[in-house]
Order: C-alpha cells, then structure tokens, then sequence
C-alpha cells in the first residue's frame, strides 16, 4: 500500500508538471546561485524624453491593417532563470513573454514580471534577427509590472504611442504578442472596462487597467494592446483564468506607463516616497501565531536600518493601525497611503507594541536605488 500511495504521489506530480508551460531541465546543476549583490544603476540615458501620441493620426480601416502596422514593432521574449524543484535540486527553468520597442536605439518594454529573476533574457524580432542580454541591462518596476530591456541594435522599428485616455468602452483592439511561447500572433477585442484595480496577491496590486475581451494567455504578456490606428493603448499584463470566468484579460495603460518608462530609462529605476518597511496583513492567524494583541492592521516584518522607520523608533513585529490619522486595516491600504505621500513629507504612524500604543513621526526620503 506505501508503494502504491507513494507511485500515485510521483505520478500526480509528474501529470502536474507536464500540464505547465514552464519547461524544466533534467539535470541538475551543481553550481549554487551566487549571492545577491548590489548593483551601481548605471542609466540608460538621463536625457532621454519618451515619444507622446501622434497628432491626428488615421484610424486604419480594419484590424489586418492594425496588426500589418503594429507587428514589425513586437518581439518575442525567453528568459532563463534558476530554480529549485520538489527534492530541492536546482534547474533550469524557461518562460517565455512578449515586449514592445519603444525606442529604434534598442529599448523594448516588457511585463516585470517576464523577465524577474532571469539569468539571461533573449530577444526575438520579426526580422528573425535575436539579442540576448544579461540582467544588468533589464531595468525593472515590480511595483507596476513594468520592465525596460536595452539591446545592443539600431534602427528597431517602433510602435506607435496612443492616449489611452481617449478610449471608451466598445471600443476595438488587438491585442499582438507570443501566446503560450509560440510565437507572435494578433487576438482582437474590445474595450471591456476602464480604469480597473486588480489585487494579484498580498503585496502586489495593479491600478488603472484597461478590461478587454481580447484573449490573453500565459506569453502575452508585456506586448501590446492597439487602437484601431494602430496606436499602443495598453501593456497586457494580466488575466483572471479560472472556473466561472471567461474572457476577462488586462493591459496597463500607457498613460499610467510612460512616466514609469520614462523615469527606468533616465534613472535605471522608480524612486518613491520610502518608510523602509516590509509588511504583511494581520489576521486572526497571525495575530495568534504573534502573540499579537490586534486582529487587524499592518504588521511590520522588517525594518531597513537607517531608514525612516528606523529613525522613528519602529521594530518588527510592531502593527501599524493608522497612517496620518486614517484607520489601516491590511497591508495593501498601508501600501497604497504611503504611495499617495510625497518625498520629504513627514507623516503621523500610530501602531501597536505588545498591548502599548505610540504615535510617532517619521520623515519620508526618496527610494534607494534596487539591490
């Protein structure tokens, strides 16, 4: 009987694995991954200004007309990564996504989320021509799954930038990219639902979305969602895939994008108002597991040394309850107030100790380059 429960464990797990896209190799690798280090950002170029929308350009007739315009600018995008499997041995891991080129110099746009915690990314083009790029030339945002590759190419054909605020619900798009990793393809749509929030997980929230019923699968992600002048409108990003849920996929709006962009290309990264917390939502469960006095709020799981936290007085395991006088419940409202604040402003922390209570200020600073 443990041969035969044993089996079936080996077995489900193996069927699990072959129904994933992410391809996995058979050897393992010997070598450990090397320690993180920090990194000098070294920017692309600080004077760089990001195209805006073409004035009075022409809607194209129809969407074969769209994806003729928009498909010379999208490239396919692999990556390499390491990863550790069920009995802790490292291997190979694939994936594959899409991007767009924003600039002839050679950078393309791309998901955060594509190119994470890859060794080697490799960049396809529709003239058949790859570059392959090391992390040190990715500059990434996970806070807003944006991500800027730069390759060592001239003269890329670009696509065009639009004004997604000028969209309206009905609207037609196509949505370009490389579904599921084989290769480039065009879906069309329409425009579902605008200025969308979507909660991916604890730490990670996604704001003013574009909701299309163009289909967006697992390799679209990072290309481009166009209007029918063949205009980008959107960075497809994500999608709701499970039971009772059809046809709802999501793309970044460039206009919420381009200052993002703007400022990975100029500065190497995104700097915003820092506190210098890790947190996590407080519930029943880890307010027990604790020994925390609260049930609700914020509690902090690291505090960076130096920083504005630290300065303040705050400790791990400390539960922030209120942030410049408004009531906090979970993590993500933290998140969200505290990125709604300016650098330089000093703001008002109420939070929980033990069973003591303590308001402190703290004075926010810029945002330290990424490690």
């Amino acid at each position: 009987m443990k041969f035969s429960v044993a089996t079936a464990l080996i077995l489900a797990a193996m069927l699990l694995f072959s129904a994933c896209r992410i391809e996995f190799s058979t050897t393992p690798i010997s070598t450990p991954s090397p320690e993180p280090v920090i990194r000098e950002v070294v920017p692309l170029d600080p004077g760089w200004k990001s195209p805006g929308p073409e004035e009075n350009a022409a809607v194209l007739p129809n969407i074969a007309d769209v994806v003729e315009k928009g498909y010379p600018g999208v490239v396919t995008i692999t990556t390499e990564q390491i990863v550790n499997d069920m009995f802790s041995r490292s291997l190979l891991q694939s994936g594959a996504g899409s991007g767009w080129i924003l600039d002839g110099s050679g950078i393309i746009v791309t998901n955060n989320h594509v190119v994470e915690g890859a060794r080697k990314v490799v960049v396809q083009f529709s003239d058949g021509r790859t570059s392959e790029v090391t992390a040190d030339r990715v500059f990434r945002d996970p806070l807003t799954d944006l991500a800027i590759i730069k390759v060592d190419l001239t003269d890329l054909p670009t696509v065009s930038i639009g004004d997604s605020g000028k969209l309206r619900v009905g609207d037609w798009v196509v949505a370009i990219g490389n579904p599921l990793g084989k290769g480039i393809k065009a879906k069309e749509g329409i425009v579902s639902g605008l200025k969308v929030s979507l909660s991916l997980d604890e730490d990670e929230s996604l704001y003013d979305l574009i909701e299309t019923s163009a289909a967006i699968n697992e390799g679209n992600s990072g290309g481009p969602l166009l209007n029918m002048k063949g205009e980008v409108i959107g960075i497809t990003s994500a999608k709701i895939a499970k039971i009772g849920v059809e046809g709802m996929g999501y793309a970044i709006s460039i206009n919420s994008s381009l200052p993002i962009l703007q400022e990975l290309v100029n500065k190497g990264y995104i700097t915003r108002p820092f506190l210098g917390v890790e947190l996590y939502t407080v519930n029943d469960y880890v307010a027990y597991y604790n020994g925390l006095s609260v049930k609700r709020g914020a509690i902090i799981t690291t505090v960076q040394p130096g920083s504005p936290a630290a300065r303040a007085g705050m400790r791990r395991l400390d539960v922030i309850i209120r942030y410049q006088g408004k009531e906090i419940t979970t993590a993500p409202e933290l998140l969200r107030e505290l990125r709604s604040s300016k650098i330089g402003d000093e703001i008002s922390v109420t939070y929980i100790r033990g069973k003591n209570t303590y308001n402190v200020t703290a004075l926010l600073t810029d945002s330290p380059p990424p490690r």
